[in-house]
């Protein structure tokens, strides 16, 4: 394969589970991100995976997409920990948890995540995830129902099949060839940042790339599953994203969404919303403020609106 193919192959991958390029780029020019509360490793699941919380009030667990870290989030961390404790969550692979010698899976994941929540002294938690963290969450939602409250997914596929065909043959492409996809990776930004955060970043980057390398090409779909969950869920897109609009549309509809009008009294709308973000692509939406803006009332339980006449 000709060396540029493969490189815009694993931009692809990136694209679609990753902190894209330009976004992680512009962190510089961001605001400053709030000083943790906290901040350790977890022992759960049988390994350590690293958590940094910010604010206080209800828990929030935060996590991130591909190859990225709990600070990927940006300035939405300090708009949502304004009210709440925000739990962000290196999961596995990725920043300062890093490789763990497991099979990477979703599955393995959600119980990470499940346990931590338990370990913080909470019942249940609203979960927030974005990409490869939204995965995580819907697994989560799926295999351990008992801990989340609420639900808020961004740029999130329920199958492999969600993705556009050039955000498949990437990720395909990094499963088929990690050690070249780490090589590949130590010319974005994405690297940089592994290395400011992880002590001994260089030499654990390929074994975390490889870990996700793993999990990132593989068939996967939820679809019967979808219709289970029981937590009230936000479907969150940009209208440009690498995950097909028609497929977003499709999990709202997979979860009770659309199917009749709402009525004036809005007595006919159910517990799940589904907002598309414009001008948003999966390359920014999680530094995006419109996400912040349609989360947070909906994990705050948006006040009852009074129905107008027509």
């Amino acid at each position: 394969m000709l060396k540029r193919t493969f490189l815009s192959l694993i931009a692809a991958a990136t694209i679609a589970i990753a902190a894209p390029l330009t976004a992680i780029a512009q962190e510089a020019t961001m605001p400053a991100l709030p000083t943790p509360t906290e901040s350790g490793y977890a022992n759960v699941n049988g390994v350590k995976i690293w958590y940094q919380t910010y604010g206080e009030g209800d828990p929030l667990v935060l996590l991130h997409g591909g190859f990225g870290s709990i600070e990927m989030f940006g300035p939405n961390i300090a708009a949502l920990a304004a009210g709440h404790r925000v739990i962000g969550v290196d999961l596995q692979g990725h920043g300062r948890t890093g490789a763990l010698g497991r099979p990477m899976t979703f599955e393995n994941m959600a119980t990470d995540i499940a346990e931590l929540i338990k370990s913080l002294g909470y019942d249940k938690a609203d979960v927030m995830g974005y990409s490869l963290g939204g995965a995580t969450a819907l697994r989560l939602a799926i295999d351990h129902p008992e801990v989340v409250d609420r639900l808020v997914l961004v740029s999130t596929a329920f199958a492999f099949s969600n993705w556009h065909d050039y955000n498949q043959q990437g990720m395909e492409q990094v499963a088929a060839d990690p050690a070249g996809t780490a090589e590949g990776l130590k010319m974005s930004p994405m690297y940089q940042q592994y290395l400011a955060i992880m002590p001994d970043g260089e030499a654990k980057w390929a074994p975390a790339v490889a870990e996700v390398a793993s999990l990132v090409g593989n068939d996967y779909d939820w679809s019967a599953d979808v219709p289970k969950i029981k937590a009230p869920t936000l479907l969150v897109y940009g209208d440009w994203d690498a995950v097909r609009i028609s497929a977003a549309t499709k999990f709202f509809e997979m979860l009770g969404g659309g199917a009749q009008d709402a009525n004036w009294d809005r007595s006919g709308m159910g517990q799940n919303r589904f907002a598309v973000i414009p001008n948003a692509s999966h390359y920014d939406i999680f530094f995006s403020s419109a996400v912040t803006d349609v989360a947070i009332p909906f994990i705050d339980g948006y006040p009852q609106p009074v129905p107008s006449a027509l």
